[in-house]
């Protein structure tokens, strides 16, 4: 079957108050963002902002070595782009796909004027844009203070929270990217969460068998910005036209 596409997949898209959501349809490109595929570079002037309707897509940034760490993701929770309403127009990081999906994407003039009427638009972006603060600011604090064993149990929480079912397609190199960490540290903490019972790791595919053991063995991270998403951008806020 033809998978059925909606912009109100789109947490975000799908809280704009009806005369809002009316006004931005129209301008609204459905794209496919295969994995891998980058949104924007550091430094580089953005020309659209995206709403995921599915997927995760990756903030990251590049040290001068070539090095990565991740710092914050995006889902069908929020969008990417928020340097264009906060008149930044670029960023020092960059977006990548970390799981294929397809998004809404706005054109910068669009997000402008919507953003300049202020009302409903306005104020979900800048809840989210601090809610999204708050994820790099605690992931911060957590390559910092934990432990990788509860580094990768956050990073996984984060992404399931994000994705329908329990799996990730998703490399030992590839998660040592995002963590900014060694991929022998990477295989050490999934081989702990898997002798505990928690994950199931073959072959690039990750499957979380005991969520709630992870919540158990995760730092306090995952549920500070949990808790920041559900207050900031839970569905029962009321939101001006």
């Amino acid at each position: 079957m033809t998978p059925t596409h909606d912009p109100r997949q789109n947490h975000l898209l799908a809280a704009l108050p009806e005369e809002c959501y009316s006004r931005v349809h129209p301008e609204l490109e459905l794209v496919a963002l295969p994995l891998g595929w980058v949104l924007y570079e550091s430094g580089n002037p953005m020309k659209h902002v995206y709403f995921p309707a599915s997927g995760i897509v990756s903030l990251l940034y590049l040290t001068d070595n070539g090095s990565s760490s991740e710092i914050a993701i995006t889902g069908n929770e929020g969008l990417v782009g928020i340097s264009l309403f906060m008149g930044g127009e670029s960023t020092t990081n960059r977006a990548v796909v970390q799981c294929s999906c397809h998004a809404y994407r706005m054109n910068r003039r669009v997000l402008k004027q919507e953003f300049a009427l202020g009302g409903g638009f306005q104020y979900l972006a800048l809840r989210y844009t601090q809610a999204l603060i708050t994820q790099m600011a605690q992931t911060s604090v957590c390559n910092r203070h934990h432990t990788l064993d509860q580094q990768l149990c956050r990073w996984l929480l984060l992404s399931l929270d994000r994705l329908e079912g329990t799996d990730l397609m998703m490399t030992q190199e590839l998660i040592a990217n995002m963590l900014g960490v060694r991929r022998e540290g990477v295989t050490e903490a999934a081989g702990k969460l898997q002798q505990a019972g928690l994950i199931n790791y073959s072959r690039g595919r990750i499957s979380v068998t005991d969520r709630p053991g992870l919540e158990k063995r995760v730092c306090e991270c995952y549920a500070v910005v949990k808790g920041e998403y559900d207050r900031l951008l839970s569905a029962k806020i009321s939101v001006p036209a």
